[in-house]
């Protein structure tokens, strides 16, 4: 696994890890298995939508792994492989993403599953990849917020985002205090 900083002159998205998880870019073969952590229609509440089936994930992840015809925007997408409990390479138990805007502002989320919410994934994933894209030269984080997602917020404080007061689409747009 990379533990370097990521490349100056472009943000791919490369292997890392956390204390209990691997980060492992997103591949369109994770589609099956994340479509099982991603099936509870409890985690589109804030989001709106409903969970997709194996197929329209792959579509989406074939989509997500071409990458941004912008080619100012990097999209880069990682899965979260736990490790440590005994079974090889241990589950995928959620994602982030950071939709990195001309090498200097990455716009961030997350989501981990149902089942392996209430223990810090989220919260452990998000300061990893903070932490990782703040080493390769990002200064700017962004989370889109439902204002009654408290356990959203708590994940965006926990990554060292501090909440706007500024609303789009509805939800409240959170940043991180400029890099020292």
């Amino acid at each position: 696994m990379r533990t370097e900083p990521f490349p100056a002159e472009s943000f791919p998205a490369v292997p890392f890890r956390t204390a209990r998880l691997d980060l492992v870019p997103l591949r369109v073969g994770h589609a099956e298995e994340m479509a099982a952590v991603l099936s509870d229609p409890a985690l589109h509440v804030f989001i709106g939508g409903a969970p997709l089936g194996g197929e329209e994930l792959r579509a989406r992840y074939e989509r997500l792994v071409a990458g941004s015809d912008d080619p100012d925007v990097s999209w880069c997408n990682w899965v979260l492989r736990l490790r440590g409990d005994g079974r090889a390479g241990g589950p995928l138990v959620g994602t982030v993403q950071a939709t990195v805007r001309g090498g200097e502002v990455a716009e961030i989320a997350w989501v981990v599953g149902s089942a392996w919410q209430g223990r810090g994934f989220a919260s452990e994933a998000a300061r990893g990849l903070v932490g990782a894209l703040r080493r390769g030269g990002i200064g700017t984080f962004v989370a889109h917020i439902h204002p009654a997602h408290h356990a959203s917020a708590a994940v965006a404080t926990a990554a060292g985002l501090l909440p706007t007061g500024e609303v789009e689409d509805g939800e409240t747009v959170w940043r991180s205090a400029p890099a020292e």
